[in-house]
């Protein structure tokens, strides 16, 4: 399997799965692809219902490492990676109401869906880089759990120093303590004083920075590093094949702010497993619903709300999405990119929002909104689900079809947003016990203000040590 940017040619020289995994971001600012869809016959897929969670990832996985990592290594690391959650089923299925359940991925150690594909990412950087003898700077933006599942994955790391940026008091404490309690030497955590966006743009402009990023040897485990949409798409074959797939489609609702974790879904589609629709909920933060619903993809200032994880206005994995719909013209592409960062506001062509919107759909929470769901599943269904598993049940509901089973992605454990879920249902979830002490833990960061040359000067000195 060969990859190629969104802003970029195919040539001979493409890059191959290892390459990308340690680049992350492409040199001239896209996101890599895959050359092809790999597809996934009928018959195969009937045949993993019977597989373990790790062996099914390691096939999914393997059919985008092809001619890099092979399967055996693979399952390797997923048997080790997934033996470590405290639910024997990885991602279980709960079954909220009729027909409507909640694929609960917050099983990892870090409570959140990011431990699904971080853990793998962990384990495949180790791989690669042991066997090139090589060292890279890890940076990352975060707007509340990417950063704790990333630390986990990498503390203590031998070929591997991290740092994460997250924005200055728009976490909450749980998401903020997981980061900053890891006290490991080849960890950094930054809090900018701006928001997510302020993080994510700084992160595309150390990358972009060709001398900054060859002399830190840079590497990205955000989203947009295509490892991390791999290891997502098990998840949502597997709990397919549960639900009688792939003889009859199931239909998947996913609480988004970046979207890769909802174009996970969307490459299994193209892989061959049967989706009906693909159901986007966000926040007051509500760019990818008001794209949906009016093909208005423009920047408004970022909102803090009750879903701090969804408090994004650039959701940066839509460019994926967006090359495709572009027929993979990377020159179309490319021009509507620059214009966005220019502009705020992106002109996606007519003919490929109608081809968007014949899959996706799209709703918005309020607070207030998102308050009421938490309250009303705990009342009608017994349960507990924090304000962005929220979101994806209440969009599950909205979009759910009879005689289609509707998958919720449940994002986050209840437990790391204490305070939002007690307001709406009166319970206060309680930590697992490896982190039931986190609130005594010592914490390290710095607070550095919104500038991109304090940035890189930190990210040199934490290199240099």
């Amino acid at each position: 399997m060969r990859y190629r940017s969104t802003r970029g040619t195919l040539d001979a020289a493409a890059p191959d799965f290892s390459d990308i995994l340690l680049s992350g971001l492409a040199g001239d600012g896209g996101l890599y692809m895959p050359d092809h869809w790999p597809h996934i016959p009928r018959e195969t897929l009937t045949s993993w219902r019977s597989l373990s969670y790790a062996d099914l990832a390691a096939e999914v996985i393997g059919l985008f490492t092809e001619g890099s990592i092979d399967r055996d290594t693979l399952r390797t690391m997923a048997h080790d990676v997934y033996g470590r959650f405290d639910h024997a089923a990885v991602a279980p299925l709960v079954e909220v109401e009729d027909g409507l359940f909640s694929l609960e991925l917050f099983h990892g150690p870090t409570l959140a869906f990011k431990d699904m594909a971080m853990q793998m990412l962990g384990r495949l950087f180790e791989h690669v880089l042991k066997q090139r003898n090589h060292h890279v700077t890890i940076v990352g933006a975060t707007s509340g759990d990417t950063g704790s599942a990333a630390i986990e994955a990498f503390r203590g790391r031998e070929h591997v120093s991290i740092v994460i940026l997250h924005p200055h008091n728009r976490t909450s404490e749980v998401q903020r303590r997981q980061m900053t309690t890891v006290l490991e030497d080849n960890v950094l955590n930054i809090a900018v004083e701006g928001d997510f966006d302020d993080c994510q743009d700084m992160v595309k402009a150390m990358f972009a920075d060709e001398a900054f990023r060859t002399d830190c040897s840079l590497s990205a485990v955000n989203s947009i590093n295509w490892a991390r949409i791999a290891a997502q798409i098990p998840y949502y074959v597997r709990s397919a094949l549960a639900l009688g797939g792939p003889d009859r489609p199931v239909s998947f609702a996913v609480p988004t702010g970046n979207f890769g974790n909802i174009l996970a879904a969307w490459v299994a589609s193209q892989m061959g497993l049967p989706i009906d629709r693909l159901c986007v909920g966000s926040n007051r933060n509500d760019i990818l619903t008001r794209f949906l619903l009016n093909n208005d993809m423009t920047k408004r200032q970022v909102e803090p709300s009750l879903s701090p994880s969804m408090d994004i206005q650039v959701s940066s994995n839509f460019e994926r999405l967006l090359f495709e719909m572009l027929g993979r013209d990377p020159n179309r592409c490319r021009a509507i990119m620059e214009e966005f960062r220019q502009t705020g506001c992106m002109a996606v062509p007519h003919d490929a929002w109608e081809q968007i919107r014949e899959t996706f759909h799209g709703i918005a929470l309020s607070d207030e909104q998102t308050t009421d769901t938490m309250k009303a599943l705990y009342a009608e269904s017994h349960y507990l689900a924090d304000p962005h598993s929220a979101i994806g049940l209440a969009a599950g509901r909205r979009f759910h079809e009879a005689g289609v089973p509707m998958i919720a992605a449940a994002t986050a454990h209840p437990a790391k947003f204490p305070d939002a879920v007690k307001k709406a249902t009166g319970i206060h979830p309680e930590l697992p016990p490896h982190l039931a002490d986190l609130f005594s833990r010592k914490e390290r960061y710095d607070v550095l203000p919104n500038d991109i040359e304090k940035i890189k000067a930190a990210v040199r000195t934490h290199r240099g040590r």
